[in-house]
């Protein structure tokens, strides 16, 4: 065979060839399989926690002759949607005071239950608002950039303190960024930064954390939209070209 410079191509060895299909079948049952080992671990977990909880009338385990995967995430469903019906309810709520002034009273477990519940509500309340834009900065120093992930604008005492050290900066041009380290996401650091030194990008937070998570192996797709007119005007060109008069 001859190449587009006009000598030979080079065809690639048994051994070659038999290494990249090993490759690609790597890279199609990789992802899948790591993927069904993680379902299958929490899927476990859960039924290992949760079925000894269920009364041995209720336990198809008690009297099937195998075990049923998945009862005991789907007894937690439930549970969880009815315990969310009850505690909107007024003797729920009550309920609820009294177990939350109880658990207030321990000196270890309140400090952990406050915050852990602050968390939870913050995360639920503003599911819709939190990571929904994905920026650059110049950190740790200038001329290194680093991807974050834009929480929304500061507020309360921490905006007004930035405003007063910097008068320059509105008190709605503070942003909240979260600075994620690599491969592990879920760490990282929180800073305050005016809105001008964060550029938005079009990226989404999934294809930024998938971004994050290889190391920067796995790069978004992006289409510049400056050059969609260029590429329009390109293609119209060649329709015309092959047009008629």
């Amino acid at each position: 065979m001859i190449d587009k410079n006009g000598g030979p191509t080079l065809q690639p060895t048994w051994a070659a060839r038999l290494r990249n299909h090993f490759v690609t079948g790597l890279v199609v049952v990789g992802p899948l399989a790591i993927t069904v080992y993680i379902a299958r671990g929490f899927l476990e977990w859960v039924d290992a926690t949760v079925k000894p909880l269920i009364p041995a009338a209720w336990n198809p385990d008690s009297y099937l002759p195998f075990a049923v995967p998945g009862f005991g995430l789907l007894v937690a469903l439930i549970g969880l949607t009815v315990l969310g019906a009850a505690t909107a309810s007024l003797v729920g709520r009550t309920l609820l005071s009294y177990g939350e002034d109880l658990v207030g009273h321990l000196p270890f477990v309140r400090p952990v239950y406050r915050t852990l519940k602050q968390v939870f509500e913050t995360f639920v309340s503003s599911r819709d608002q939190s990571f929904r834009e994905v920026g650059l900065i110049e950190w740790p120093r200038k001329d290194i950039w680093s991807i974050v992930f834009v929480s929304g604008t500061v507020k309360a005492e921490v905006a007004v303190r930035l405003s007063a050290a910097r008068p320059d900066v509105g008190l709605d041009d503070w942003l909240t960024v979260f600075i994620p380290t690599s491969p592990n996401p879920t760490g990282g650091y929180v800073m305050f930064l005016p809105r001008a030194d964060v550029r938005i990008l079009d990226m989404s937070p999934e294809d930024a954390a998938k971004f994050i998570i290889s190391g920067g192996i796995v790069t978004p797709e992006w289409v510049d939209p400056a050059a969609i007119p260029a590429v329009a005007a390109s293609e119209s060109a060649k329709v015309a070209e092959l047009t008629p008069p």
